[in-house]
């Protein structure tokens, strides 16, 4: 779990968002492919820890923006990686690795569609649009493990509801296939 560790994550972070909102930016905007809105560090790590994320070996992030949810797995998981399309949050998430040297992620840069999950035992996913809407029919096709969904929209229909929490208000929920 790496508590030192988280902190440096969350700090970094932190940082990289206050400056974007000194230059009237907000963490979040439309990307080629969809919308990135950056997920809270905190909820995540006690999400992370609540689902016992340290069970999984390989974790991967779908749509992964700055790679900060990659990030806070890797420090659960064996190997956590992150895919995402937009050159400068794939660059961002590389950036932070480097500089906080975290060495067991993966960063790819091309639209999640195109990556294959199913070597993937868990996979994370803050969806940006309803399910039907492809995101659920790759899960359906690709997912041999579990599915952590962030937030309180967009549930897929077709996948098996294992586990739901609140972590400060924001919903967590754990799926697996049917």
């Amino acid at each position: 779990m790496k508590p030192k560790k988280f902190k440096e994550i969350k700090q970094e972070y932190d940082g990289f968002y206050r400056e974007l909102m000194k230059k009237g930016k907000l963490p979040m905007r439309s990307t080629e492919l969809g919308f990135w809105n950056a997920a809270i560090s905190s909820e995540v790590y006690e999400a992370f820890k609540k689902l016992s994320l340290k069970k999984y070996k390989s974790f991967i992030d779908l749509g992964s923006g700055d790679g900060k949810i990659t990030l806070i797995a890797s420090l659960f998981c064996r190997e956590a990686h992150g895919v995402e399309i937009d050159n400068e949050l794939h660059d961002k998430a590389i950036e932070t690795a480097t500089k906080l040297n975290i060495q067991n992620t993966f960063f790819h840069n091309k639209d999640l569609y195109d990556h294959h999950i199913g070597r993937h035992d868990i996979v994370f996913v803050n969806p940006d649009r309803p399910m039907e809407r492809g995101m659920e029919k790759k899960l359906l096709n690709e997912l041999n493990g579990k599915l952590i969904l962030y937030g309180h929209h967009f549930h897929p229909t077709g996948l098996k509801k294992e586990k739901e929490m609140l972590v400060n208000n924001t919903l967590i929920t754990l799926y697996s296939k049917k």
